[in-house]
């Protein structure tokens, strides 16, 4: 699957975004600049395309990973899961009763999803755990093993500075690539799906030839800062002028 992120708090570039021919769509609430009515806002846009809606939350929060999935995510990727046990207790807020202990409320998910839609929520929606510190790669194999968890979802800048690197992105690193390896190997083991975050259509293809099954190649606030090159080419011939 491709997957495009959204960082900005704005239905309109969800909306533009989930037409151009991504397969799921990623609104980070925990480094973007998004609150909760923002977040409905961008899940209602993105039915404007065939995309799996997907919500980032700032953080292992029942409260807050219970509200993305009410508002009508198709799954939650939660970062910062170093250990098992940490990993059930995400992958039960995903989950109703006796799965798990979300609570039930299915505001938006009803009206998209359908009413009969407590039925199979446990069986549709995704619940995918970041690994990206150095105790939760450690962990890794028993983290996949968590019954219910959907896949793996890697935080390269964080992994990497916990492993003593610098916060890159696309990082050509060994140890980090090796990271990368045994996460892979973990998930495959056990059947689970395994994604990644990078920033270039290269790396990107680098990834998908490892092995993984989710990457996300571009974000909304990177594209919008590419138009720097085009005001610094667009000056140019204005200097020359001079």
């Amino acid at each position: 699957m491709l997957n495009a992120w959204c960082s900005l708090g704005s239905a309109i570039v969800a909306e533009a975004i989930a037409t151009q021919g991504w397969d799921a769509i990623t609104i980070d609430t925990q480094h973007g600049v998004i609150g909760y009515s923002e977040m409905v806002a961008m899940l209602q846009a993105t039915t404007a395309g065939d995309v799996t809606p997907l919500v980032r939350v700032s953080w292992n929060a029942p409260g807050e990973i219970m509200r993305a999935l009410d508002a009508g995510a198709a799954g939650v990727i939660c970062p910062m899961i170093s250990t098992p046990e940490e990993a059930a207790a995400f992958v039960g807020a995903c989950r109703y009763p006796p799965q798990g202990y979300r609570s039930y409320g299915p505001t938006r998910a009803a009206l998209v999803a359908g009413a009969d839609y407590a039925r199979y929520a446990n069986d549709d929606v995704l619940a995918l755990a970041m690994i990206e510190t150095a105790e939760g790669l450690a962990n890794v194999e028993a983290i996949v093993a968590t019954p219910g968890l959907d896949g793996i979802y890697i935080g390269p800048s964080d992994l990497s500075l916990s492993l003593g690197g610098e916060p890159r992105q696309d990082s050509q690193d060994p140890v980090l690539l090796a990271a990368f390896g045994r996460i892979l190997a973990a998930c495959k083991a056990a059947e689970k799906r395994v994604g990644v975050h990078t920033t270039s259509v290269a790396y990107s293809r680098q990834m998908i030839a490892m092995g993984f099954d989710l990457v996300t190649v571009g974000a909304d606030l990177r594209w919008l800062m590419g138009g720097r090159a085009e005001a610094t080419a667009m000056r140019e011939p204005i200097r020359d002028r001079r």
